[in-house]
């Protein structure tokens, strides 16, 4: 026997190249490619709602940015001091009102004008539990905290998430006809709702996604969630909490992705700006040496070189970087 895994290749449409606009809206899974695509210098939108998990609340954030629907200051609450929004993510919270606000809403104006012209969309369903705040019935992206009392928990169906995501997926297309969706679950175990309840939950996004990529053209699902549990099923591939992946993980399951969704044309650029990204994180003994400055000289020549041929690069950091160090300029 050659192999003790289970070997995973997945397919896509090796359509993301340089030109492409790529939103990732979802559980932290769709923060961890957004990421890796921005370090390789792809037009990407991360989370304009920060992290969430549950495909409704994902839904009502692709609705907020496609109608353009800005936050009013009735819709923060405070707890402990600190104003939230049921729409977003912790990191958005803050103890000044106004400036809160101000910042969602900034957000939000970026990211509709980014959906607009998106190529790719992508969404990663992290949990089918939803949260259910008694006062208003509103299913919220995050309880930041409140009383587990003042919010009714209960399990999506798969008819549920279906019904919803071919008005949201509609819509979408009415305002961009080649918009492409890759859908993924996340391979994060949601341990607190249980082992049974997690099971239970990830079978739903499986399921609901499983139907939406037979009901649509250009939606496509990528494995996650497979490569995580059947490849990479080893304790060695999980962080110290034994439930989110260890950045070896993340980093196998971002080369699965690369082969199957972009452009192989794209891989000498990469490798050029992976080369000028670890330039920048190296720290001489002798800052002032010719051989330093050189270095420094070189650097700037292969970023120009690229931003040259693809002007719209941003080697904004790098540049600035280099050029700080340069003993003449």
């Amino acid at each position: 026997m050659e192999l003790f895994r289970t070997l995973l290749k997945p397919t896509g449409g090796e359509s993301i190249n340089y030109s492409t606009r790529v939103l990732t809206l979802g559980s932290c899974f769709s923060e961890h490619m957004g990421e890796y695509l921005k370090s390789n210098k792809f037009n990407a939108l991360i989370n304009p709602f920060g992290i969430i998990y549950n495909p409704l609340s994902i839904g009502n954030s692709i609705e907020r940015l496609l109608n353009k629907k800005l936050l009013a200051e009735t819709d923060l609450f405070e707890h402990e001091g600190v104003w939230n929004s049921f729409s977003h993510h912790s990191r958005y919270s803050g103890t000044d009102k106004l400036s809160v606000l101000e910042n969602i809403n900034s957000k939000l104006l970026a990211g509709s004008d980014f959906l607009r012209q998106t190529d790719v969309l992508m969404l990663t369903f992290g949990t089918a539990w939803v949260y259910e705040y008694k006062k208003s019935g509103e299913v919220v992206s995050n309880c930041h905290k409140l009383p587990a009392k003042e919010f009714k928990r209960y399990r999506l169906r798969v008819q549920e998430i279906v019904a919803y995501y071919k008005l949201i997926i509609e819509k979408l297309r009415s305002q961009n006809s080649n918009l492409k969706l890759i859908l993924t679950v996340s391979p994060v175990r949601h341990l607190k709702d249980g082992f049974h309840e997690n099971q239970l939950s990830k079978a739903v996004l499986l399921l609901a996604v499983e139907e939406l990529c037979e009901a649509f053209e250009q939606v496509y699902y990528f494995p996650s969630y497979e490569l995580m549990m059947d490849d990479l099923r080893d304790y060695r591939f999980y962080n110290d909490d034994m439930l989110h992946p260890s950045p070896l993980a993340v980093s196998y399951i971002w080369e699965k992705f690369k082969q199957a969704w972009i452009n192989p044309a794209c891989e000498p650029v990469m490798q050029q700006i992976k080369k000028i990204e670890l330039a920048s994180k190296h720290r001489p003994f002798q800052v002032k040496s010719e051989s330093h400055q050189k270095f420094l000289q070189k650097q700037l020549q292969a970023i120009n070189k690229l931003k040259a041929d693809y002007p719209h690069l941003d080697f904004d950091k790098e540049q600035a970087f280099f050029e700080n160090c340069l003993l003449e300029r």
